[in-house]
């Protein structure tokens, strides 16, 4: 078994590896018989081009901003509406979390033409709130998805015992919900991450301005309209990815107690 899944784990590092290795040639190894090999010349020189040439520090900074907004964004909304939705006792609260998850089924690209008006209509274009908006609205559904699965196992006596202590909603909310909810918190950050972090077609078309543009982006204009040099490309691209790689290796003990935590439940 152990043999097994150190092959597994083999074929899943290898993509890793090549786009390493991918960036640090010149186009005549890349398309030469050095495919999968270690570069023969290590040219750095390609992440100094991504940098400068290609403005990736620009688009990281930019794709930041984004990212910890919209993530800032969801989490707020999601965990106070899922308090909202299972916890507090109201009429069609049942109704609504309906019309959240209707989300669901919206494929974010379908929206394209809608959002594009409101946001010209709103002068919001080639700021980031054109990206921030939508990203936050359509991570919703899910983020609330994940949270009312993790809130309805949180035990209504500890609400109960609060409010007898004297607790207000708000401190029920703060102190008690939300420090139990850490694995969700996790696990919906990380989604919405991969979301907004990855996107390219909203952000190709509600973004016009250089100085604007996010990593997906920058990373598509490096590629020339006759030739590409191939080697910052790589480097660009192992520069967005290094982050994902990072917050994960960060969260991935709160992602498992998120599994394990739903496994139980289930």
């Amino acid at each position: 078994m152990y043999i097994g899944l150190f092959f597994w784990m083999l074929v899943n590092l290898f993509p890793v590896y090549w786009m390493f290795t991918f960036s640090l040639k010149n186009n005549e190894e890349i398309f030469g018989s050095n495919v999968v090999g270690l570069p023969r010349h290590w040219l750095w020189s390609n992440y100094t081009q991504a940098l400068n040439t290609g403005h990736m520090a620009k688009y990281f900074l930019n794709s930041t901003i984004v990212a910890v907004a919209t993530i800032l964004i969801t989490l707020a909304v999601a965990l106070m509406g899922t308090f909202a939705l299972t916890r507090l006792i109201w009429k069609r609260r049942r109704t609504l979390n309906k019309f959240f998850m209707l989300g669901l089924t919206i494929p974010i690209h379908a929206s394209i033409v809608p959002v594009y008006v409101t946001l010209s209509r709103l002068h919001m274009l080639n700021t980031y709130w054109a990206l921030i908006i939508p990203y936050s609205a359509f991570s919703l559904s899910m983020a609330i998805l994940v949270c009312t699965g993790f809130m309805n196992e949180i035990p209504r006596e500890l609400d109960e015992s609060a409010c007898i202590d004297g607790c207000s909603i708000w401190g029920i909310f703060f102190r008690i919900i939300v420090p139990l909810m850490k694995p969700a918190v996790a696990t919906v950050g990380i989604y919405t991450f991969l979301q907004c972090w990855n996107e390219l077609m909203f952000a190709n078309i509600f973004i016009s301005k250089t100085a604007l543009k996010t990593l997906p982006v920058g990373v598509q204009a490096l590629s020339g309209q006759y030739t590409t040099d191939w080697g910052p490309i790589g480097a660009a691209l192992v520069l967005a990815t290094f982050p994902t790689l990072f917050i994960y290796i960060f969260l991935s003990k709160r992602i498992q107690e998120s599994f394990i935590a739903g496994a139980i439940k289930g």
